[in-house]
């Protein structure tokens, strides 16, 4: 690809941002390191000039909606999650009292599989609100409705259990304010306007936020949902130019990446219940893992939280397996997917990348694929590493001493119960 110069148009509202960073990387001083002109870049933009994604305008849950409700919204925009509003907040509460959090297909799943396990000694004995009374003893009833549904574990859940369940009374009848803390809630961090790139490239990479919020601070709401994979595709579309070109073409090696080596990754088996993949996720706290072939050790197939969705938006296509293991999960979304193809591609595949691969490539293909990670593999095809969208934006910008200063204080460290 040709490099661009400040002459041209930019061809997307990426790029033209990706211009505004050239401008402020020519300025720097000489002595910076690359790393230093570009935090030093980062900084003096604010967030209010990232590109608005259409795919979350507008698009918040009420907090009295079901599970059922809540994960028709997801599906009809094709969004993974979004924030939840307290309908008890009074009309001019500020955000921090309008905003009780953000609920995602994932924890919908996991909060329901949390609910099948035996109490969590994580869990508070002593629940101190009405509404925390009425979360535990409507979480003991689904408990109770789970096995009557034949959840006894994941490895007996046929493959009508999620058809049953979408279908029962307390799946439509659950609110999503009710199991609000409970699974992969995080405090409610966001962002003003007038904060920093930096700010926000830092956490979503070093304090491991998916997304990140923005503020209007005058309506008291949402203006904006900033993703890692957002910020991924506005790097993808700066491509050509100088400042990008200068970390881009860096080998993997070079910025210190692949951060998981090979014999630290975590692995399921094609014919482990899908479920219990899911359970080792959520226990070893990862967003996706690899599917292995038992009688060969060969990689066949990703398989990540985000594709819980279609345990709960299409439980018709898993009906004929009597257990559904990581293998049937896979075939049947991916024959789903075929038959519908207006879907959202969500379900990943497996897709890999050489050692010797550059950032620009990696960046290239993540955004291309619009998937979370890639696996590093070397010439035999072995696994080698993995580096998901979180690593990479980590070697873009790097944290100043004492930059964030109090910025935490009151959000930081997460409650104990909290589920990621």
């Amino acid at each position: 690809m040709a490099m661009e110069t400040m002459g041209e148009s930019p061809r997307s509202p990426e790029a033209k941002l990706g211009m505004r960073v050239g401008d402020l990387w020519d300025i720097q001083e000489s002595q910076l390191s690359p790393t230093e002109k570009l935090n030093a870049c980062f900084e003096s933009i604010p967030v209010s000039a990232f590109p608005l994604s259409p795919s979350n305008q507008e698009v918040e849950i009420k907090s009295d909606a079901t599970l059922a409700e809540a994960v028709k919204i997801l599906a009809q925009h094709n969004v993974f999650s979004a924030p939840v509003v307290d309908v008890d907040a009074c009309e001019d509460a500020s955000w921090m009292d309008r905003y009780i959090g953000i609920v995602e297909f994932a924890g919908i799943v996991v909060w329901i599989l949390h609910q099948s396990e035996p109490t969590s000694p994580r869990s508070p004995s002593t629940p101190s609100s009405a509404k925390a009374i009425a979360a535990a003893a409507n979480g003991a009833n689904f408990a109770m409705e789970l096995e009557a549904l034949g959840l006894g574990s994941a490895a007996t859940t046929s493959g009508n259990f999620f058809e049953d369940l979408t279908s029962s009374e307390l799946y439509k009848n659950t609110k999503v304010g009710d199991i609000s803390g409970t699974f992969r809630w995080a405090p409610f961090l966001a962002l003003e306007k007038s904060n920093s790139f930096l700010t926000m490239l830092l956490l979503l990479s070093k304090y491991k936020m998916k997304s990140v919020p923005v503020l209007d601070l005058g309506s008291g709401r949402i203006d904006n949902i900033i993703t890692q994979s957002a910020v991924i595709h506005m790097l993808a579309e700066c491509a050509g130019l100088h400042w990008f070109e200068s970390w881009g073409t860096k080998k993997l090696s070079e910025v210190g990446l692949p951060l998981v080596k090979g014999n630290h990754i975590i692995k399921v088996y094609e014919d482990e219940p899908v479920l219990q993949a899911f359970k080792i996720m959520r226990k070893k706290r990862v967003g996706g893992v690899p599917v292995i072939e038992r009688d060969s050790q060969r990689t066949v197939g990703n398989i990540s939280l985000r594709d819980v969705q279609f345990l709960l938006n299409a439980p018709e296509i898993y009906h004929d397996y009597r257990a559904i293991t990581v293998k049937d999960f896979l075939t049947a979304v991916r024959s789903h997917l075929e038959e519908n193809t207006k879907a959202h591609p969500m379900l990943t595949e497996f897709v890999t990348c050489k050692e010797d691969c550059t950032i620009k490539e990696l960046i290239q293909l993540l955004d291309q694929e619009k998937i979370h990670r890639v696996y590093v593999v070397d010439d035999e095809g072995d696994l080698q590493g993995l580096i998901t969208l979180r690593d990479i934006i980590s070697r873009l910008v790097h944290e100043p001493r004492g930059y964030f200063g109090d910025f935490f204080d009151g959000v930081l460290p997460l409650p104990a119960n909290t589920r990621v």
